[in-house]
């Protein structure tokens, strides 16, 4: 009978070892993975702002062929009378053609680019004589200044201490990656659907790398 005692109580105290084993590893668990949503929410919260900069300038960036993401140029033809090849030596004639277009800037200077087309360079435009055809053409250059701040940005032209922001900007966002691959468990995380969004997103890279290759 004291032998059957004891066995109970070695495997009552047994199953209290595990029990307290098992909670204590759910504890921790659930203890990492309330760390692991709160590293993710705030760490997004901080990021949100530096992901717009690097988004919307990415795809101002990636479009450079298309047009020019820091500036927006205008073109303008207009018909100007009294202009001919004699009247553009005269020392006056750029002068005289800002006033008659209404662009009432300094003239930077002036450059001939054959006998019938004369360039005038003013303190905001540009304008190309035709003196055979009698017309001018006006270009304007303005700055996006928005964008162009955010280009600058994101090609790191401050240097300094902002190449140390986007440094810390770049960890963010693999902290960002790993952290979000446990914010869920199941068959919503990383061991059931979320595998297979993890391993799509891993494949678009290389594949577009395989093409390059």
């Amino acid at each position: 009978m004291p032998g059957a005692w004891a066995s109970m109580i070695t495997l009552n105290w047994a199953f209290v070892v595990e029990l307290v084993y098992c909670l204590s590893r759910r504890l921790r668990l659930a203890k990492w993975r309330r760390w692991n949503r709160v590293i993710h929410r705030d760490v997004g919260y901080v990021c949100v702002g530096l992901t717009l900069v690097y988004a919307i300038s990415g795809v101002a960036v990636n479009h450079v062929r298309d047009w020019n993401p820091n500036y927006r140029i205008t073109r303008d033809t207009i018909s100007v009378p009294d202009v001919s090849r004699e009247s553009a030596t005269s020392p006056d004639f750029a002068q005289r053609i800002a006033a008659g277009l209404g662009l009432g800037t300094e003239v930077r200077g002036t450059f001939r680019v054959d006998s019938a087309t004369v360039d005038v360079f003013l303190e905001d435009a540009s304008v190309r004589v035709d003196l055979d055809q009698s017309r001018a053409t006006i270009e304007r250059v303005r700055e996006r200044r928005f964008l162009r701040a955010m280009n600058l940005l994101h090609l790191n032209e401050p240097r300094g201490l902002w190449t140390l922001t986007a440094d810390l900007f770049a960890v963010a966002l693999i902290l960002l990656a790993a952290t979000g691959l446990f914010m869920m468990k199941g068959k919503y995380g990383i061991t059931g659907r979320g595998a297979w969004l993890t391993g799509a997103g891993i494949l678009i890279p290389l594949f577009f790398l395989f093409l390059l290759a």
